[in-house]
């Protein structure tokens, strides 16, 4: 019954794309990569990768879809016409494609058990992790702990996107000459609005500290946070939700959430044990290792939320200044 529905949403997933190679509304295009981020989320959940899942629905359905909404109010809806060859770009496509797909012919067989990450990573990770670690919740230990440096560098990643969108575009003015917006006569709207963006924060909340636990972690309820506050801009206007979050306010947290983060690693090294090191944050290695996954994590959802909602603001003030004109 899991292979039948793989292939139904794989199925489903080609068809997807299919249609958005040959569409010339934009806009439409967009909607169908978010269900495109959609499905690919139901496969991970059907494949029992659920914090892929989690991240791929709120950030891929989520997130990028209204980012690339906010892109289209500044660039129009609808695809300009291409005279140049369609034969060039269609090789390349070919060629690459061909190359992928000789590539695959070597890898082992998908999910078998004689596979090298199961001989040799997965079983260090399922025996050692609850002993090392001593978290239910295997994935967090994996990208926390044991691959801290790497989601150090992804986090930093997000930092940086932040900023260049900061120096491209700006943030909107927090004065009250800032453009007015919002959706006021949608009465049932904001009623709404006002009862789910609340619990929308409380569910960040329960993700970003019961990732330990269950699926979730820094990065997605840093996600989910910022929907909630975008969900607010759209309803009650961009300059409402520059005073409830002001701008100048999300370039701090972004560097804060990094330089929580940095200065886990430095204590470590401060208290004798190697960067990233958590063992030596307390007496006992576990503890230790609890208490620097809480503190990376609180990092990375601080960083994670600033940028989302950093990069919302822009395109959003660039978006009305444009209608303005």
């Amino acid at each position: 019954m899991a292979e039948f529905i793989d292939l139904v949403l794989l199925a489903m997933l080609a068809i997807t794309a299919l249609r958005v190679i040959f569409l010339k509304d934009l806009f439409a295009v967009v909607m169908l990569f978010g269900i495109y981020s959609f499905l690919s989320a139901l496969i991970f959940v059907n494949l029992d990768a659920v914090d892929v899942a989690f991240t791929e629905a709120a950030v891929g359905t989520g997130i990028s879809t209204v980012l690339m909404l906010g892109t289209l109010a500044l660039t129009g809806r609808k695809e300009k016409s291409n005279n140049q060859t369609k034969w060039l770009p269609l090789l390349v496509v070919v060629v690459t494609g061909a190359a992928l797909i000789y590539g695959t012919l070597d890898m082992p067989p998908f999910g078998h058990a004689d596979n090298p990450a199961h001989q040799h990573v997965a079983p260090r990770y399922i025996e050692e992790s609850p002993k090392e670690i001593g978290l239910p919740n295997m994935v967090t230990s994996v990208l926390a702990s044991y691959r801290a440096f790497d989601t150090l560098g992804e986090t930093a990643v997000v930092f940086a996107a932040a900023i260049g969108v900061f120096s491209l575009l700006g943030l909107p003015r927090e004065d009250r000459q800032a453009i007015e917006s919002g959706i006021k006569s949608h009465i049932v709207l904001r009623v709404v609005a006002k009862l789910v963006i609340p619990l929308t924060i409380l569910f960040a909340l329960y993700v970003q500290f019961h990732g330990d636990y269950g699926p979730g972690g820094g990065f997605q309820a840093g996600v989910i946070a910022a929907a909630a506050l975008i969900l607010y801009a759209l309803v009650f206007g961009l300059f409402k939700a520059t005073q409830v979050i002001k701008p100048s306010l999300l370039k701090a947290l972004a560097a804060l959430g990094v330089l929580i983060y940095a200065g886990t690693g430095v204590a470590s090294l401060a208290l004798g044990g190697n960067f990233l090191d958590y063992n030596v944050l307390a007496s006992d290695p576990v503890a230790g290792q609890h208490i620097g996954i809480i503190l990376i994590e609180l990092g990375v959802g601080i960083t994670v939320f600033a940028a989302m909602l950093s990069i919302f603001y822009a395109f959003a003030a660039q978006a009305e200044r444009k209608n303005i004109q």
